[in-house]
């Protein structure tokens, strides 16, 4: 008991002359470093494109798209062409949504930096795809056109929303042609400001 009563006492003793002026001086806390990073961009509040059948919103034909299994040669598989491409740029992989136009990204009709560039300005990009309409043939290519719905935010904070059609087209299963051109590719995107 004795021996504990001198160890605190000891402690306590060691502990005093640790603060006593013949201590040696603490270092000063480090100053805070200041961040690399840009300030955040004021979000606002959700976007909110305009509903299907109203003003600036998708036609609403009542009529449910199929979720069963579809062949990338149907109607869909041109609509998940449309999905992948906005799915893309919303995930800014541009190089890759600029590969899903006609002719390996030139009917686009602009250069992949470009291309890039004229997406880099929204913070958050989207596309909402509505119902196919109708396979059509020409000269031994099919082609159909998608209502889309893309819309974003500006990095200034700014929302934008835009509707218009999406122009597809692919080969026919012709003797001669490729894989490649056997897909369905963007040929034409036409795009209004939402009403």
């Amino acid at each position: 008991m004795r021996l504990a009563t001198l160890s605190a006492v000891a402690v306590a003793i060691l502990a005093m002359a640790a603060c006593g002026p013949g201590a040696p001086p603490q270092a000063a806390p480090a100053p805070a470093k200041k961040s690399a990073l840009p300030p955040p961009v004021e979000v606002g509040p959700p976007l909110e494109p305009p509903a299907p059948g109203t003003p600036g919103g998708l036609p609403n034909d009542r009529t449910p798209v199929s979720e069963a299994p579809f062949s990338e040669k149907s109607a869909q598989g041109a609509a998940n062409v449309v999905q992948t491409y906005y799915a893309l740029i919303g995930e800014k992989k541009f190089a890759q949504a600029r590969r899903l136009w006609d002719h390996g990204g030139e009917n686009s009709g602009m250069a992949e930096a470009a291309f890039a560039r004229s997406f880099d300005v929204y913070s958050e990009y989207r596309g909402n795809v509505g119902a196919p309409g109708d396979i059509e043939g020409a000269a031994g290519s099919l082609y159909i056109e998608i209502p889309v719905q893309p819309y974003g935010r500006l990095k200034s904070g700014q929302p934008e929303y835009r509707i218009g059609i999406a122009r597809l087209r692919r080969i026919n299963d012709v003797e001669g042609s490729t894989e490649e051109q056997r897909r369905w590719h963007i040929v034409a995107i036409e795009l209004k400001p939402a009403a």
